[in-house]
């Protein structure tokens, strides 16, 4: 059942982001595929993490969290984020960073970032899913195309399509 459940959820397309925090318990990243907007009064959005990922009890413990909406030619950077072997400084040595009025790392050339705290957070099976509080937001102009996971695989989304 496992298998087939990972096997059909590759069918679906997740946005790639960068998911990032500092502050007492360090400076930590990584690659994220389960996110998604609740509502936009306030500003929330639902981040997945596994608590079986290095980073895990850092990004609970900080409290906060940055989230960098990659596009067109972040793959290799997505890529080491999501390389379990790369220290905490490898990874955020690639990429040009800011840190956000909150404390976390946003990634500079991003197609947006959200500054975010966490303000719940439930168990499922091996993931903890956060409920964010987003308190600032930067939208790139002329974003460019999103970076798309789609059947274990890097994509891009245009920029604009015809709306419906």
């Amino acid at each position: 059942m496992q298998a087939v459940f990972r096997n059909a959820m590759s069918r679906l397309g997740s946005p790639v982001v960068l998911v990032t925090t500092d502050g007492p318990a360090g400076r930590h990243g990584l690659t994220v595929s389960a996110i998604t907007s609740v509502t936009d009064t306030p500003p929330t959005v639902l981040v997945c993490l596994n608590r079986s990922n290095q980073s895990h009890r850092a990004f609970l413990e900080n409290g906060r969290l940055g989230i960098s909406i990659l596009g067109k030619g972040h793959d290799t950077l997505a890529c080491a984020f999501a390389n379990s072997t790369l220290s905490s400084t490898d990874r955020f040595g690639h990429g040009t960073w800011q840190t956000g009025p909150l404390g976390s790392p946003l990634l500079d050339g991003a197609l947006a970032t959200l500054d975010c705290t966490i303000d719940d957070t439930h168990s499922i099976g091996t993931h903890d899913v956060l409920i964010c509080r987003v308190h600032t937001i930067t939208v790139k102009d002329g974003a460019g195309h999103g970076l798309t996971w789609f059947d274990r695989s890097f994509h891009y989304l245009p920029p604009k399509c015809t709306p419906c």
